[in-house]
């Protein structure tokens, strides 16, 4: 499983290890089996809510403190194999920028790939907050353990919330007339109401 981000400012995070069997060469005589396609989680709404506002917001407040302690003690066990300067490394251009992250709080996320079991088991979501004036993009992956889904990988970034117009274009440069030609006529300006 790979997570992309797109923005100004992205931060990837995968843990050193990942819940992968080691690759084995395949018996000749064999057909490979194919990769198992993900399937829906069976998360409700609510779930889905808290487990992306719960990551997010603790890496807000990392991010605001600089103590990262508690978003890595969060995570899988996989996760916390990052150590709390490593995660305070990776994010520190969210810090020097003072991302602010606390909206995701009260706005509502939109999802653009609901959270699915992939093969590996671990939950997979994506999707973004259409926060004014940065929109907070956030790809997210979640380990089952001890019954609970723990944070796998996180990735943040950061885009426009709205589309914006196309600049205008520069101003035609005056075109030079042919000699003997009159320049055209200027209209006064119309005078302001008196009062």
């Amino acid at each position: 499983m790979a997570l992309l981000a797109a923005g100004t400012a992205t931060v990837m995070l995968w843990p050193h290890a990942q819940a992968q069997a080691p690759k084995q060469p395949a018996p000749k005589q064999q057909s490979q089996p194919q990769a198992q396609a993900p399937k829906p989680a069976q998360i409700d709404r609510n779930g889905v809510l808290i487990l992306i506002r719960q990551t997010l917001l603790a890496l807000d407040q990392a991010n605001k403190t600089g103590n990262y302690t508690v978003l890595r003690d969060l995570g899988s066990p996989d996760f916390q194999a990052n150590t709390a300067a490593r995660l305070a490394e990776i994010f520190a251009q969210q810090r020097r920028d003072n991302v602010d992250l606390s909206g995701v709080a009260v706005i509502d996320p939109q999802l653009t790939l609901l959270p699915q079991i992939e093969a590996n088991g671990m939950m997979h979501m994506a999707g973004f907050f259409p926060s004014v004036p940065t929109q907070v993009n956030f790809e997210l992956a979640y380990a089952p353990v001890g019954g609970r889904w723990r944070l796998f990988a996180l990735s943040v970034s950061f885009g426009q919330a709205a589309p914006t117009a196309p600049q205008s274009p520069a101003p035609a440069a005056p075109q030079a007339s042919a000699p003997g030609a009159a320049a055209p006529a200027k209209a006064d300006p119309p005078a302001a109401p008196k009062q």
